[in-house]
Parts: structure tokens; sequence; C-alpha cells
């Protein structure tokens, strides 16, 4: 679901930049006040563990792979506009320091899971829990409700891009510039493992999170559970995380230690996800063969789409594909990799708030 460069063409990546704009800054203005409090700690964590968990890769059907985005567990604690504003900084790291999605696509990787992907889960979750307890079984039903149909709707928007591309956009032969796939083959091929594989991992994810947090640190879920948590100052719609600092999140940081762990099995699932081929790939036979399998069993057009190849290496990562190039062994690299960019989110929050904190001193 991480759009690379070259599959999208520039006007279509331009479009959903600015698309995408308008949120970041209604989340900005909206958080203002809170990032300048102790809403940083938090923000950070959940950026960090959406990081993580979309490094762990799973089987899909057809031998594609997919993954859970973490985007329905943000917006149930953080609130919508937080969370935007969280998956995004974690998939600005991963395209500009893993190559995993684009930059020129980075504004739609965006808007779908970010930006569709927060919305849809905060607003599914407030519509199925309702004003229930915090404590409520009803809470964890609706977090997996809302999970199933976050992730399900981020892969709907990138299929209905993919699939657009053909149609629009073509060489003097005819021959597609970007995706080369239109959306009868797209919208298939992209749903089927987003309905059967990995929306069932986001919501057993969102679910099983709701039903700790209601044990562990019920706090965090009042923010988007009216009736059930003390009045806010503006309406639910703009709700966002409580004020929380450093020390009260250590057993979030301590689960996300955990899960660093355990990363690198997210590279057992074997197979590319799809619409995240290489220019190689579209250029080797045997690759050309399993993406048409695919793909409906619909062959490539002949060679690499042209636009594609050209804006394909418009940025090379420094560790692509989670492998540094100084390491041999490939779970090590996974796992250093995915320490790497997460302590990176981590380590710019502490700065943030050291510096918002002077502010507050000296002013």
């Amino acid at each position: 679901m991480h759009i690379p460069d070259g599959y999208l063409s520039p006007a279509t990546c331009a479009v959903l930049y600015a698309t995408s704009a308008p949120f970041w800054y209604v989340a900005l203005r909206r958080l203002k006040r809170r990032l300048a409090t102790k809403l940083i700690p938090l923000l950070s964590v959940f950026a960090a563990f959406a990081f993580v968990v979309m490094m762990f890769n799973l089987p899909l059907p057809g031998g594609t792979t997919g993954h859970a985005v973490g985007v329905s567990i943000s917006s149930i604690v953080l609130g919508p506009w937080a969370s935007i504003l969280a998956i995004s900084i974690a998939l600005f790291i991963q395209a500009v320091f893993f190559g995993d999605g684009g930059i020129t696509s980075l504004g739609a990787n965006c808007f779908n899971m970010a930006i569709a992907g927060s919305l849809v889960a905060y607003f599914t979750y407030r519509a199925v829990s309702g004003k229930c307890a915090i404590g409520s079984r009803r809470r964890v039903v609706a977090a997996g409700v809302a999970g199933y149909l976050s992730i399900n709707v981020a892969a709907l928007l990138a299929a209905l891009e993919f699939g657009i591309q053909p149609l629009l956009f073509r060489d003097a032969a005819g021959a597609p510039l970007y995706a080369p796939y239109p959306l009868k083959i797209a919208v298939p091929a992209m749903m089927a493992g987003h309905l059967t594989v990995a929306g069932i991992a986001e919501m057993l994810l969102a679910a099983g999170l709701v039903a700790w947090l209601q044990h562990s640190h019920p706090s965090l879920l009042s923010a988007t559970a009216p009736g059930a948590a003390p009045p806010r100052s503006r309406d639910c719609e703009e709700a966002v995380a409580p004020v929380i600092a450093w020390r009260a999140i250590r057993p979030l940081l301590a689960g996300l230690a955990a899960l660093l762990l355990f990363t690198p099995l997210g590279i057992l699932a074997v197979g590319s996800a799809w619409g995240e081929w290489s220019p190689h790939d579209l250029a080797d036979q045997a690759a050309r063969r399993q993406i048409a399998a695919v793909s409906a069993h619909r062959a490539l057009p002949p060679g690499v789409p042209q636009g594609l190849d050209r804006l394909s290496s418009i940025w090379t990562a420094p560790f692509p594909a989670y492998a540094p190039r100084f390491l041999r062994n490939q779970s090590f690299g996974y796992f250093l990799s995915a320490a790497f960019g997460s302590g990176l989110i981590l380590l710019a929050a502490v700065a943030l708030d050291w510096v918002l904190a002077a502010r507050r001193r000296s002013g």
C-alpha cells in the first residue's frame, strides 16, 4: 500500500499533495497548544509504533504481501488530528530513509493511510462505541470494526489511484506511462488481500490494544469516549489525547521495545506487495509472469513504462528495503532499521519537547 515513485503521474502526485496539505495544516493548528504541552510524547510513541507495525509483512492470497498500519489505535487514543500527524511522520521516515513509499507519492500515501485511515477509524469507532463506558466490551468491538474499515478504505484509495493512471496517462503508442494496470485489475488485486488478511490483522491489532488499555491505562481512551470521560472544551471531532509526560508512557515504550525484537519476523513473508514492483521486476521475464499471476493473469504491457522508469530513480534512500548495505545479516539489518527509524522519531520528539520546555521557562 506504500505507492513507490513512478507509479503515479506528477499531476496525480501534485493533486494528492494539495489535497493532503489542508489536513496537515488543520491538524497542526488544532494541536498547536497541545504540542506545546505534553502531547508530544504520546504522539511520538504512536508514530514509532506505526512505523514498526508496518514492517511486519503478512503473506496475502496469490503470493503478494501486506501489513497492518496501526492507524486505528492511533486514532482511538490520539483523536483524528494527532493521528494524521503521527502516521504522516512514520510514512515520511519510511520514504526518506528506507525507500518504502516514494517521495513524489508521499502525499498520496499520507492521504490514503494517515488522513483517510485516521478519519474513517475515528468516526467508525465513535459511531459503534456510542457513549458506553470506557471498560465496555463494545469499545473492543468498535475498535476492531474501525481497524478493518480504515485499512480497507486506504487500500481502495490506493487501488483507485493506481487504476486511473493507464486511463489518463499514455505515450504516443498507447502504452501506460505510469502504473500499468487499469481499475478492473487494480481494485480486485489490491482488495483481495486487504479484505481477507491485512484487514483482519488491523482489526485484531486495534481490538487487542484497546482491550489491553482498558485494563492497564484506561485514561488513554478517554479523549474519544464522550459521556465516559470528563467534558472537553471543544466538540468531539476535535478530541485529542490527554496531557501525558514521558514518565507516564513507560509501559508503552517498553511494549514498543519488545515489538522491535520481533521485527525480523517481518521478512519471512516472501513476495512483493501488489503495485510496489521495481523497474527491474517489470523488466525481468520471470518476475513479469509472477506479476501477471497476481493480476488476474493479465500480462504487463511490453517494457517498463517510460514515466515510471524516469521517476523511480528520483530519490535513492540511504537504507533501501530496510537493508543497510554494510550488514550481511538480513535479519539483523531489518531489526537495526526498525530501531533506527523508531528511535529517530522518539529522539526528534525528545528534542522538540526540550526546546518547547525551554521556551516555556524563558517565556
